[in-house]
């Protein structure tokens, strides 16, 4: 099993930053031996929504939030290259139990925290 920790750039970063923090995590992947399973976990900083309309295979409906930020769209298409779902968006569980971020005073709350599998993998 190989077991991939990141900690991604901030949706503010320069643009080469994410592309380089990706390529990297891109590295990391195709060095690790093919019979691995294959898990990414990390704070992606990214909103990756509800609807998975033609990203089926990479997410599910039960994500919290509705949008799509561009980290979002980054962990998108880095799980779509990589067969990989994002784990907290297939399960129905409550919007608290989703949270992996909240703002001061709790007045806002999101997922942005996520851990990619194997999509042959996966329980679905």
């Amino acid at each position: 099993m190989g077991i991939l920790v990141c900690y991604a750039p901030k949706n503010y970063s320069p643009e080469e930053r994410t592309d380089e923090y990706y390529e990297e995590q891109q590295r990391v992947i195709d060095d690790s031996p093919e019979r691995y399973k294959k898990v990414v976990i990390g704070e992606f900083n990214a909103k990756v929504g509800r609807n998975n309309h033609g990203i089926e295979n990479v997410i599910g409906v039960e994500s919290l939030g509705e949008v799509v930020s561009e980290n979002g769209a980054h962990l998108i298409s880095f799980c779509s290259a990589n067969t990989l779902v994002t784990g907290g968006t297939l399960f129905q569980r409550m919007n608290i139990q989703k949270s992996t971020w909240t703002s001061p005073f709790g007045i806002y709350k999101n997922q942005r925290d996520h851990i990619a599998i194997n999509k042959e993998r996966s329980m679905t």
